[in-house]
Protein backbone atom coordinates (compact mmCIF):
# COMPACT_ATOMS: atom_id res chain seq x y z
CA UNK A 1 0.00 0.00 0.00
CA UNK A 2 2.85 2.38 0.78
CA UNK A 3 4.55 1.68 -2.54
CA UNK A 4 1.37 1.86 -4.63
CA UNK A 5 -0.49 4.60 -2.75
CA UNK A 6 1.91 7.42 -3.68
CA UNK A 7 2.14 8.58 -0.07
CA UNK A 8 -1.62 9.11 0.14
CA UNK A 9 -2.10 6.57 2.92
CA UNK A 10 -0.58 6.10 6.36
CA UNK A 11 -0.20 2.33 6.53
CA UNK A 12 0.07 0.23 9.66
CA UNK A 13 0.42 -3.53 9.67
CA UNK A 14 -0.20 -5.88 12.57
CA UNK A 15 -1.55 -9.30 13.30
CA UNK A 16 -3.39 -11.26 15.92
CA UNK A 17 -0.03 -12.63 17.07
CA UNK A 18 3.59 -11.54 16.57
CA UNK A 19 5.71 -14.23 14.95
CA UNK A 20 8.64 -12.28 13.52
CA UNK A 21 9.20 -11.64 9.84
CA UNK A 22 8.92 -14.68 7.63
CA UNK A 23 12.12 -14.93 5.55
CA UNK A 24 10.12 -16.18 2.56
CA UNK A 25 7.88 -13.10 2.70
CA UNK A 26 10.96 -10.87 2.85
CA UNK A 27 12.39 -12.69 -0.18
CA UNK A 28 9.27 -12.50 -2.38
CA UNK A 29 8.74 -8.84 -1.54
CA UNK A 30 12.39 -8.13 -2.40
CA UNK A 31 11.78 -9.84 -5.77
CA UNK A 32 8.98 -7.30 -6.33
CA UNK A 33 11.26 -4.40 -5.42
CA UNK A 34 9.86 -3.83 -1.93
CA UNK A 35 12.19 -4.08 1.07
CA UNK A 36 10.32 -5.18 4.19
CA UNK A 37 13.41 -6.48 5.99
CA UNK A 38 13.28 -3.58 8.45
CA UNK A 39 9.61 -4.12 9.30
CA UNK A 40 8.53 -5.62 12.60
CA UNK A 41 5.93 -8.21 13.50
CA UNK A 42 3.46 -6.41 15.75
CA UNK A 43 0.25 -7.30 17.57
CA UNK A 44 -2.83 -5.25 16.72
CA UNK A 45 -3.21 -2.09 18.80
CA UNK A 46 -6.96 -1.52 19.40
CA UNK A 47 -6.38 2.23 19.81
CA UNK A 48 -4.88 2.47 16.31
CA UNK A 49 -7.77 0.40 14.92
CA UNK A 50 -10.29 2.87 16.30
CA UNK A 51 -8.46 5.82 14.71
CA UNK A 52 -8.24 4.20 11.28
CA UNK A 53 -10.30 5.12 8.25
CA UNK A 54 -10.03 1.58 6.86
CA UNK A 55 -9.17 -1.74 8.47
CA UNK A 56 -8.38 -4.43 5.92
CA UNK A 57 -7.87 -7.99 7.12
CA UNK A 58 -6.05 -10.38 4.81
CA UNK A 59 -5.62 -13.93 6.02
CA UNK A 60 -8.45 -16.40 6.42
CA UNK A 61 -9.30 -16.38 10.12
CA UNK A 62 -8.32 -12.74 10.74
CA UNK A 63 -11.79 -11.52 9.80
CA UNK A 64 -13.42 -13.73 12.42
CA UNK A 65 -10.87 -13.06 15.15
CA UNK A 66 -10.09 -9.39 14.62
CA UNK A 67 -10.91 -7.29 17.69
CA UNK A 68 -14.23 -5.48 17.70
CA UNK A 69 -13.85 -2.00 16.25
CA UNK A 70 -16.26 0.34 18.03
CA UNK A 71 -15.32 3.38 15.91
CA UNK A 72 -18.39 4.31 13.85
CA UNK A 73 -16.32 5.81 11.03
CA UNK A 74 -13.97 2.84 10.59
CA UNK A 75 -14.65 0.90 7.41
CA UNK A 76 -13.69 -2.78 7.71
CA UNK A 77 -13.04 -5.00 4.72
CA UNK A 78 -11.82 -8.56 4.55
CA UNK A 79 -9.70 -9.56 1.57
CA UNK A 80 -9.33 -13.24 2.45
CA UNK A 81 -6.18 -15.04 1.35
CA UNK A 82 -4.74 -18.36 2.43
CA UNK A 83 -1.84 -17.76 4.80
CA UNK A 84 1.26 -18.64 2.74
CA UNK A 85 3.19 -19.37 5.95
CA UNK A 86 0.98 -22.45 6.28
CA UNK A 87 1.75 -23.70 2.76
CA UNK A 88 3.18 -27.18 2.44
CA UNK A 89 5.10 -28.96 -0.28
CA UNK A 90 8.50 -28.49 -1.83
CA UNK A 91 10.34 -25.23 -1.32
CA UNK A 92 9.42 -24.28 -4.88
CA UNK A 93 5.71 -24.95 -4.20
CA UNK A 94 5.78 -22.97 -0.96
CA UNK A 95 7.51 -20.02 -2.63
CA UNK A 96 4.95 -20.17 -5.45
CA UNK A 97 2.19 -19.78 -2.83
CA UNK A 98 3.98 -16.78 -1.29
CA UNK A 99 4.29 -15.18 -4.75
CA UNK A 100 0.64 -15.90 -5.55
CA UNK A 101 -0.57 -14.23 -2.35
CA UNK A 102 1.82 -11.29 -2.86
CA UNK A 103 0.51 -10.74 -6.39
CA UNK A 104 -3.13 -11.13 -5.32
CA UNK A 105 -2.74 -8.57 -2.55
CA UNK A 106 -1.04 -6.20 -4.99
CA UNK A 107 -4.00 -6.52 -7.38
CA UNK A 108 -6.45 -5.66 -4.61
CA UNK A 109 -4.37 -2.68 -3.51
CA UNK A 110 -4.14 -1.39 -7.08
CA UNK A 111 -7.91 -1.54 -7.35
CA UNK A 112 -8.28 0.21 -4.00
CA UNK A 113 -5.96 3.12 -4.87
CA UNK A 114 -7.18 3.50 -8.46
CA UNK A 115 -10.91 3.56 -7.73
CA UNK A 116 -13.06 5.55 -5.39
CA UNK A 117 -12.43 3.69 -2.14
CA UNK A 118 -16.10 3.93 -1.22
CA UNK A 119 -16.97 1.87 -4.30
CA UNK A 120 -14.26 -0.79 -3.96
CA UNK A 121 -15.46 -2.58 -0.83
CA UNK A 122 -14.76 -6.27 -0.82
CA UNK A 123 -13.64 -6.08 -4.47
CA UNK A 124 -15.81 -6.40 -6.45
CA UNK A 125 -18.54 -6.81 -3.83
CA UNK A 126 -19.92 -4.39 -1.25
CA UNK A 127 -17.87 -3.56 1.88
CA UNK A 128 -17.98 -6.19 4.60
CA UNK A 129 -18.78 -4.58 7.97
Amino acid sequence: MKALGSGKYEVKSAGLEAHGLNPRAVQVMREAGVDISGNTSDVIDPEILNQADYVITLCGHADEHCPVIPGKNVIKWHWGFDDPAKATGTEEEIMAQFRHVRDSIKSRIELFVNEDAADVGDCPHEPKF
